[in-house]
């Protein structure tokens, strides 16, 4: 129970600081092109991730016993995937749309993010879904539209086809990153900032922009550190325990950190609608985290690296002197055992049902 309600927060975090960095983007973008300051966004999460690797190597923190790890050349096509989908051509399709879509509209179409992702984690990789975990999701999203629904702003510009094109490029990113989740997630969300940065960037000076303030530029590069960078390393990890469908579902809840941030940025009183829709997604929380997926299921041998301690899934023999439960990185094997217990789809659970 206790990994379960600390693999849901990991997820609620990161929506958390992703749902805050949206009205702190809405302050910055009447002073700062909308490319420039996607580029900062994701070249302060790469760079920030960056000096916080070095800085985990140098202290001694990153290393234990059996901390060799490395992303496997296998793994290498679906991060590159992710980083394409979800860096490159993600923002530069919502970009394009922002430009001739109303803000109200975009705002409903973002929700779609979440559908897609359990759409293609359920069809596509044939991840495991119960009634209560679809009925959730259904909760979560409807919150998500009630909280960007403004009448007679919804439309149907050109634009929008661009913003549902980013949304399914996000979708296809985090089902791709869910194949490298067992990876250091500082890395792989490192390796996504340096690469989206760069890209943004260069299509924001190559339209005409120039850099705003050196005072603006910080704060947006601490925004993307924070919203961009430390988010998705919280996204990967809850990737890595609970799988795609699941972890999409809490970040739907974006939005409504958002709202909540905007409504302290500029005061005003949460009309009835807010109220509405935070009741919904506090529902499908509920029905997620009261899930109970238990059965007899079989796990097929599987080797892999990743961060673990010694449980009834880890039980193996080192190479390298080791004493105790302490969290370890090794590449390690798992053999074949048949036993029921409650799990959900994680790295360790994506059998057939």
């Amino acid at each position: 129970m206790k990994f379960r309600y600390s693999a849901v927060f990991t997820a609620l975090a990161a929506a958390a600081l992703f749902g805050a960095a949206t009205p702190l983007a809405k302050a910055m973008l009447g002073a700062v092109s909308p490319f420039m300051l996607a580029g900062l966004f994701y070249l302060g999460s790469g760079l920030g991730l960056g000096v916080g690797i070095a800085w985990r190597a140098l202290s001694g923190r990153g290393r234990h016993a059996g901390s060799d790890h490395r992303i496997q050349r296998g793994e290498l096509p679906w991060l590159v995937g992710a980083i394409a989908m979800g860096g490159v051509a993600g923002p530069a399709l919502l970009m394009l749309g922002l430009s001739s879509t109303p803000a109200a509209t975009s705002s409903l179409l973002l929700n779609l993010e979440g559908v897609l992702t359990a759409v293609i984690a359920w069809v596509v990789f044939r991840e495991n879904v119960d009634l209560q975990v679809f009925l959730g999701m259904v909760a979560i999203v409807a919150g998500g539209v009630l909280l960007s629904w403004h009448p007679g702003g919804v439309g149907l510009p050109v634009g929008a086809l661009l913003i549902v094109g980013a949304c399914m490029c996000w979708a296809i990113d985090n089902n791709l990153t869910r194949k490298v989740s067992a990876n250091d997630a500082m890395v792989i969300a490192c390796l996504k900032g340096l690469a989206a940065g760069p890209v943004n960037l260069g299509i924001a000076f190559a339209a005409g922009a120039s850099l705003p303030s050196p005072g603006t530029v910080a704060a947006a590069m601490a925004t993307g550190l924070a919203g961009y960078g430390i988010s998705l390393v919280l996204f990967v990890v809850a990737l890595r325990n609970l799988g795609t469908a699941r972890t999409g579902a809490y970040f739907s809840v974006a939005p409504l950190f958002g709202v909540i941030l905007s409504l302290i940025i500029w005061p005003a009183w949460p009309d009835l609608t807010f109220s509405l829709a935070a009741g919904l997604m506090v529902v499908g929380i509920w029905l997620h985290v009261r899930e109970r997926h238990e059965h007899a299921h079989t796990h097929e041998r599987l080797e892999h690296t990743h961060r673990h301690r010694h449980d009834e899934h880890h039980q193996h023999e080192h190479d390298f002197p080791y004493v105790g439960d302490a969290p370890h990185t090794h590449a390690h094997a798992h053999l074949p055992i048949t036993h029921s217990h409650a799990h959900f789809p994680d790295i360790h659970h994506r059998h057939r049902h």
